[in-house]
């Protein structure tokens, strides 16, 4: 690479983090002034308030808002290039505009595989942390509400409560079944089961098992039953934004042992699977666009070529949110509906690139 090439790298990369640190403070600022009065409320050291919630905030505020801050970035930079007429000079000494944008796309192109890594694996252990902060102290706590549920926990096996007790870790009116070939091969019931802490098992009371060998029955009963079934106490706790607490890894396997269990309204860990996979390919679209759109002098001069820039990266947010909720709803196949707003974008940069004079 040229010194050229490093001196736009310098410039982007330093402007990026310099952006992206401002915004995340102020971000901080105004989340930690509406959220005080619960952290008084609820006697929350300051020292936890800032280790335990506003370190891990940061990264999970700051990946929503690298669309806005790249694009700020590229503009800012492009535009004071621009306005000292350094690419005019750039392209007469005979360097192709393509050219120009190479310091530019590789640079963005760091930035998405950082960013695919942060999504994929850091951001959800801090995630976990910050979930869990709120939900101690800002939200109300959660209860499980869900009547008659029906579990598969595994390709013969399946059970049914008639209602659970998240806070204590009890269900009622338990039954397990197990079936080979649609015929009811044994059958568990009890009045209550809860997790005992302890052993790591579940502990069954009062059952009754009724085994079937072709016409003949054998009943079982028995005070309590300690056993370990596929199926653990944390899947009756908050839903909310569990997904975000999930590495990749996780996340997947989680998906496909919902599938395999049968159980429904699945698409917004889907989306956010895919998500992961389309949110870093942003940083290399909006770098694209921004290059173009800044790179001729304007006589509004850099404000308004920023100020234009934060209208495309909002609108992209909004886009990406937009097409977030349809694919919740169902009402789009969760895959296209992710991409979307790459494809639109896609289609605007290149459009860009190929009609506006250079």
């Amino acid at each position: 690479m040229k010194t050229f090439d490093w001196y736009i790298i310098r410039k982007f990369l330093g402007t990026f983090f310099y952006s992206m640190l401002l915004l995340v403070l102020v971000i901080i600022v105004i989340d930690f002034v509406e959220k005080n009065d619960d952290y008084i409320e609820k006697k929350v050291s300051y020292f936890s308030v800032i280790y335990d919630y506003y370190f891990n905030f940061a990264p999970y505020i700051a990946n929503i808002l690298s669309p806005i801050t790249i694009f700020i970035a590229v503009v800012f930079v492009t535009s004071k290039l621009a306005f000292h007429s350094e690419i005019i000079a750039i392209l007469s000494s005979g360097m192709s505009y393509n050219r120009l944008l190479f310091p530019f796309l590789l640079s963005s192109g760091v930035i998405s595989i950082f960013t695919f890594y942060l999504m994929g694996w850091v951001i959800p252990e801090a995630n976990k942390k910050r979930i869990a902060f709120e939900i101690a102290y800002i939200k109300n706590p959660y209860r499980y509400s869900n009547r008659d549920i029906h579990l598969k926990i595994g390709p013969e096996t399946y059970i049914y409560m008639e209602s659970y007790n998240n806070m204590e870790n009890v269900g009622y009116k338990f039954s397990m079944e197990h079936i080979v070939k649609n015929r009811l091969i044994k059958k568990l019931m009890a009045p209550r089961v809860f997790w005992d802490t302890d052993k790591k098992c579940w502990t069954i009371e009062q059952f009754e098992i009724r085994k079937f060998e072709g016409m003949k029955e054998k009943i079982t009963n028995g005070k309590t039953l300690d056993t370990v079934i596929n199926l653990n106490p944390t899947e009756f706790s908050s839903n909310w934004q569990k997904e975000e607490t999930m590495k990749s890894p996780e996340l997947t396997e989680f998906i496909h042992t919902q599938q395999a269990r049968g159980k429904g309204n699945l698409e917004p860990y889907i989306v956010k699977k895919y998500q992961r996979f389309t949110y870093p390919f942003a940083t290399i679209i909006l770098t694209l666009i921004g290059v173009v759109m800044s790179s001729r002098k304007s006589r509004g001069g850099i404000g308004l070529q920023v100020a234009i820039g934060f209208l495309l990266a909002f609108m992209y947010i909004l886009f990406v949110i937009m097409s977030s909720t349809i694919a919740t709803n169902g009402s789009v196949p969760p895959l296209l509906a992710v991409w979307l707003p790459n494809i639109i974008f896609s289609f605007i940069g290149f459009a860009l690139l190929w009609f506006m004079p250079k």
